[in-house]
């Protein structure tokens, strides 16, 4: 039934993309046909799906490459490495590159096409303060993303949202009122894009991969309090592709908000294994 579930979330998350680039080209299509014709629309379609084309490719990098993360050495953490070949293994997916953001507030994150081409992120904050068990559970709920093609679309998402919200620095003087329009224009693209059910989806399998909820559980709770601990800086489009939201609900933050509250998703993730109650009691 996983498998099933996995597979026709992936199919939706291909369409999605393809409906993506087909509404960009006609977009550009339709602005080079107001400036010149059948001619200019053309050229500009064809630019559009080009452009398309190099975000599939590259987009990883290009996420990546915002976030400062450099290549995971081996010999730095060869237990990293094994648990998400292991995972990867599972979930039947290419093990994706491993990539390091030197930064002492927890985070994971995957960015890239899908499974057979996707690169996965976790700072050092993250590898300190999680437990092993936690984790796993927080590997597994990434990789899933790989796995139903969650990945390919949140990367779309936050590149496209990205590029708006940077378009208006060009704006000198205008810059408010460029960011007051494109803001929200960028935060609806994503909203359309991304469902909150996409990480209780994602969680679920993560529990099944782990083979227990709890330390998916327990490293939500753990990263959530971060937020309170740790300082964090980055551009809050990027907040689709955390495991957890990272900004505060106010101003951008809260218009770029795609996951839903993590009181709810643990309490979700505790209702898989019913007895986890009694079993505390016990101990």
């Amino acid at each position: 039934m996983r498998s099933t579930s996995m597979r026709r979330a992936a199919a939706t998350n291909l369409v999605k993309a393809w409906l993506l680039v087909a509404l960009l080209a006609g977009l550009s299509g339709a602005v080079g046909w107001a400036l010149g014709g059948y001619r200019t629309a053309s050229i500009f379609a064809f630019c559009a799906l080009l452009a398309a084309a190099a975000v599939y490719a590259y987009a990883d990098r290009a996420v990546l490459g915002m976030l400062g993360a450099r290549e995971y050495a081996l010999a730095e953490d060869p237990l990293l490495r094994s648990t998400v070949d292991t995972l990867s293994a599972k979930l039947g997916i290419l093990p994706p590159k491993l990539y390091l953001i030197v930064d002492g507030f927890p985070r994971a994150l995957v960015a890239g096409r899908g499974p057979r081409g996707s690169a996965l992120a976790v700072s050092t904050g993250l590898l300190g303060a999680l437990r092993p068990a936690e984790l796993e559970g927080v590997l597994a709920h990434e990789l899933t993303h790989v796995r139903t093609r969650d990945v390919l679309v949140q990367t779309f998402a936050v590149l496209l949202a990205y590029i708006l919200v940077e378009f208006s620095r060009i704006g000198g003087w205008l810059r408010r009122a460029l960011l007051a329009v494109l803001g929200p224009l960028a935060a609806a693209f994503v909203h359309v894009l991304l469902s909150p059910k996409r990480e209780f989806a994602a969680d679920r399998s993560a529990a099944a991969l782990a083979g227990s909820p709890h330390g998916l559980a327990d490293a939500l709770l753990r990263l959530d309090r971060a937020s309170e601990l740790v300082s964090f800086a980055e551009s809050v489009v990027t907040e689709p592709l955390y495991t957890v939201d990272p900004f505060s609900d106010e101003g951008l933050g809260a218009l770029f908000g795609t996951h839903p509250p993590v009181g709810e998703r643990v309490a979700r993730l505790r209702d898989l294994d019913p007895s986890w109650r009694s079993d505390l009691h016990v101990a």
